[in-house]
């Protein structure tokens, strides 16, 4: 990965081999963004995307390996019990043209990924919401 700052604004080139989530996290640490805002594009080999199915509350997962362009990544960062906590979902297009998306578990590159993320100053904490979805919200304190 390679990066540069300009003011509130991280645009990011990440590299065939390297994976989404993990390298992200690693920057939002190094670079102390607790609260922001992501977007992407690019080329990747290997994703695990899922849908949450809020009455069962659970998680559908689904893997594909195989070349496909990331046509949208876009998401959150915020913070759960003081780490990083992303919040990404993610379409992509297969060979056939066909579109598949759902929330980001994993995401390596083929060739390159363009991301922006732009830090907003502040934070804002997941909570578990137990009663009605399942779900990590956004907690404002």
């Amino acid at each position: 990965m390679q990066y540069r700052n300009f003011g509130n604004t991280y645009v990011i080139r990440m590299d065939r081999g390297e994976e989404i989530i993990s390298t992200l996290t690693a920057l939002c640490n190094d670079e102390h963004i607790t609260l922001g805002s992501v977007e992407a594009l690019g080329a990747a080999d290997h994703v695990v995307i899922g849908l949450y199915d809020v009455e069962a509350r659970q998680y559908h997962k689904h893997t594909f390996d195989e070349p496909m362009e990331i046509t949208s990544l876009l998401g959150s960062v915020s913070t759960k019990n003081g780490e990083t906590y992303l919040h990404l979902h993610i379409n992509l297009c297969r060979e056939d043209m066909s579109v598949i998306g759902g929330h980001l578990n994993e995401c390596r590159i083929s060739a390159t990924c363009e991301m922006i993320v732009r830090k907003i100053e502040g934070n804002v904490e997941r909570e578990l919401d137990e009663e009605v979805t399942g779900l990590n919200l956004f907690k404002f304190v």
